[in-house]
């Protein structure tokens, strides 16, 4: 069951990895639901891989209470995530507290290079995918990879992520870009 939660989790959060498509869209940028990043506007992509790394330093970080509560902001509060594995969470709460009991502090997230991808949704958000690796904190060992999906909506100078589905979970074999 703990491995179950893990991989769904980390699915869902290689899904928040995803923007290496060029567009000439331009969206504001926040960083989190409570802090806008200037009034910078980047290119689609950009704003999208920059979106995912925050979601995932957060991730990464969220033994710490601060950036626990930073990765949830980046959810809606009835996010969906589904995952192969673990099955569906139905609301940011149960995922949050799922993140916080299987996956802080033992496990990190890496986006594989060359993976990531963002698709705009018109008068929506963005689609953005990608495959990841997730390794274990104390060890370093990185032995499982998933595809993810993520379904972002952009609303009042907002990102958030609406459902997440996170899948094709297997072992981490390198692909020819990581050698």
């Amino acid at each position: 069951m703990k491995k179950t939660y893990f991989t769904a989790l980390m699915t869902v959060y290689a899904a928040i990895s995803i923007a290496q498509e060029s567009s000439a869209q331009e969206i504001s940028v926040q960083e989190s639901s409570t802090q806008e990043i200037s009034a910078q506007a980047l290119p689609f992509e950009e704003q999208m891989k920059s979106l995912d790394t925050w979601v995932f330093d957060a991730f990464n970080h969220c033994a710490a209470q601060e950036s626990l509560d930073k990765h949830a902001s980046y959810f809606a509060t009835d996010v969906e995530f589904y995952h192969d594995n673990g099955g569906v969470t139905w609301n940011r709460d149960a995922m949050i507290a799922n993140t916080q009991k299987y996956a802080c502090g033992h496990y990190t997230r890496e986006l594989i290079p060359g993976t990531f991808k963002a698709h705009p949704i018109k008068d929506f958000g963005a689609i953005t995918e990608g495959v990841h690796r997730f390794c274990q904190s104390d060890t370093q060992s990185c032995d499982g990879k998933a595809e993810f999906v993520m379904v972002w909506r952009h609303a009042h100078d907002k990102w958030e992520i609406t459902r997440v589905l996170s899948y094709g979970h297997g072992a981490n074999t390198p692909e020819p870009q990581d050698k």
